[in-house]
C-alpha cells in the first residue's frame, strides 16, 4: 500500500531530530532534499523474440537526509535515505525494465515499493568512514543511478584524505540492493550473453585504491578489488586535460585487468580491457573519439546490478564487453547556451564493436552497434528552477543468435527530475 511506503519516507525525518541533543554542528550542518523523478522506459525488440517490448512508466521519490558531525577530534553523524517507487503503467508482458520489481513466476509488476537506508559516519580531520547503506562511484564498483531509484550496497567505506593531492578509498561490502529491489542480496557477476555463471554468489567484496593529482591537469588512478571466490580486478587509469590550439583536449585512459579469485565459482575469468577516449572542446562544441579492446579468453566481469565504468558508459542497450571485442566510438556534444538557451544540451554518439567471440550465441567475428541521441534541459529560473528534462533514444543492432541477452531494439527513455531542497 502507498501509505506503508510513505511511512518509510516519514521515518527518515525523525533521524536528524535525534541530533538536537548531541551538538550544534550536527544539526546546523545538516541538510535535506527530496528528488522527485518521473521515468518512462520503452525498449522495443526487433525481429522474433519471446518478449516484444519492455515498457514501463513509474514515479519515484528519493529523500536524502544528511547530518553534520558532532564536535571533537572524532565527529559522529547519521545519514538516511528514503526511497519510494510507484507504478504508473506496466504489465506482465512488458515488465523487466529495471524500474519496478516483479514476481519471478507471474511477472506481475509491483504497484509500489519502498525502503529506508541508514548510514553511520565518523569524521577524523579530513577523512570519513561510513558504515551501513553505502554508495560507491568508483571504477571497480559504480552504484547504478540509471533507473527510477538508486542501487546501494551494505558495508563499510573509508575515504582517507590526509595526504596532499592524494585521496585513498577502501571498502568492505557484503550485500547489494538492486535498483528495482527493496532487500539486500548476496553479490554475483554480471553475465549478459552467458559470459559467466551468474548464479554463483559471494558475500564479500573488498577494494582499495585512490586518485593522485600529479598536476593540476593530470590525475592518476589505481584500484584493486576482489569479489571473494569469483573474480579479482585491477584498474589503472589517468585523465589529462590541457589546452590545445583554441580549445582543450581531454585524454581519458582506462585499463582493467581481471582474473579468477579463489575457487573461481563464476567460471573462468581472463580479460584485459584497454581503452582511450579523446575529447576536444572548442567553445560550445565537444568532439570525442574512443577505442576499446578486450583481450583474453573471457569478457570483462563486473558486479551484477552496477554499471561498468568503461568508456562506453552511458550506452543504453549494451556495454560492449564481450570476449575479444574491439569497439570504437565517435561522439559530439553541444551546449546551446552559446545560442542563448542556457540549460539546453544535446549529444550524438555512434559505437561499433566487432571481433566478438560467442560460440554458443552465433560463433566468431560477431558485431554489434548502437546509435544514441540525447537532449537535456534544466530550467534556469522561476518557481521550478532546476527542474530537468532528459530524453534519450537509442538504436541497437547485432548479429548474435536470438537467445542472446542483448537483442536488436529501439529504445526511448524520458526522465523528469526535480530536487526540492528542504533545508
Amino acid at each position: 500500500m502507498l501509505k506503508t511506503s510513505l511511512r518509510a519516507l516519514s521515518a527518515c525525518t525523525c533521524v536528524l531530530s535525534i541530533g538536537q541533543g548531541w551538538a550544534s554542528d550536527f544539526v546546523e550542518d545538516s541538510h535535506a532534499d527530496l528528488v522527485i523523478r518521473n521515468y518512462y522506459f520503452d525498449r522495443n525488440y526487433i525481429n522474433a523474440t519471446h518478449q516484444p517490448a519492455a515498457r514501463e512508466w513509474a514515479q519515484g521519490f528519493i529523500l536524502n537526509l544528511r547530518s553534520g558531525f558532532t564536535e571533537g577530534p572524532l565527529g559522529f553523524g547519521l545519514d538516511a535515505q528514503g526511497l519510494l517507487g510507484v507504478r504508473l503503467d506496466s504489465s506482465p508482458a512488458r515488465a523487466g525494465t529495471g524500474l519496478l520489481p516483479y514476481n519471478a513466476t507471474t511477472r506481475e509488476p509491483a504497484n509500489e515499493y519502498s525502503e529506508l537506508g541508514l548510514t553511520a559516519k565518523v569524521r577524523a580531520s579530513r577523512s570519513e568512514l561510513q558504515v551501513g547503506t553505502i554508495s560507491t562511484f568508483l571504477p571497480i564498483a559504480f552504484a547504478s543511478p540509471a533507473r527510477l531509484l538508486p542501487q546501494t550496497f551494505r558495508g563499510a567505506y573509508l575515504q582517507y584524505r590526509e595526504f596532499e593531492r592524494l585521496t585513498l578509498h577502501a571498502g568492505w561490502l557484503d550485500r547489494i540492493n538492486l535498483r528495482d529491489s527493496t532487500d539486500y542480496q548476496k553479490m554475483s557477476v554480471g553475465s549478459p550473453n552467458g559470459r559467466f555463471n551468474g548464479a554463483a554468489e559471494s558475500d564479500r567484496f573488498m577494494f582499495i585504491g585512490g586518485n593522485y593529482a600529479w598536476s593540476p591537469r593530470l590525475t592518476l588512478t589505481y584500484y584493486h578489488a576482489e569479489l571473494d571466490g569469483l573474480y579479482r580486478k585491477d584498474h589503472y587509469g589517468f585523465v589529462d586535460n590541457r589546452p590545445l590550439g583554441p580549445g582543450s583536449l581531454n585524454s581519458d585512459f582506462r585499463l582493467f585487468i581481471t582474473g579468477e579469485d579463489g575457487a573461481g565459482r563464476a567460471g573462468p575469468v581472463d580479460n584485459n580491457n584497454a581503452a582511450l577516449m579523446l575529447t576536444y572542446t572548442l567553445g560550445a562544441h565537444k568532439f570525442g573519439a574512443g577505442y576499446m579492446q578486450l583481450t583474453g579468453k573471457t569478457g570483462m566481469p563486473y558486479l551484477f546490478g552496477t554499471e561498468p565504468l568503461v568508456i562506453t558508459e552511458g550506452t543504453l542497450s549494451s556495454e560492449f564487453l564481450n570476449p575479444k571485442e574491439r569497439s570504437w566510438q565517435v561522439r559530439y556534444d553541444y551546449n546551446f547556451a552559446a545560442m542563448g538557451i542556457p540549460g539546453l544540451k544535446g549529444m550524438l554518439r555512434y559505437v561499433s564493436g566487432d571481433n566478438i567471440e560467442l560460440p554458443r550465441l552465433g560463433g566468431s567475428n560477431l558485431s554489434e552497434s548502437e546509435k544514441d541521441i540525447e537532449v537535456s534541459y534544466i530550467l534556469q529560473s522561476g518557481p521550478l528552477k532546476n527542474l530537468s528534462l532528459r530524453l534519450r533514444n537509442a538504436w541497437y543492432r547485432n548479429d548474435f543468435s536470438a537467445q542472446a541477452s542483448h537483442r536488436d531494439d529501439n529504445e526511448l527513455r524520458v526522465n523528469v527530475d526535480y530536487t526540492w531542497k528542504l533545508w
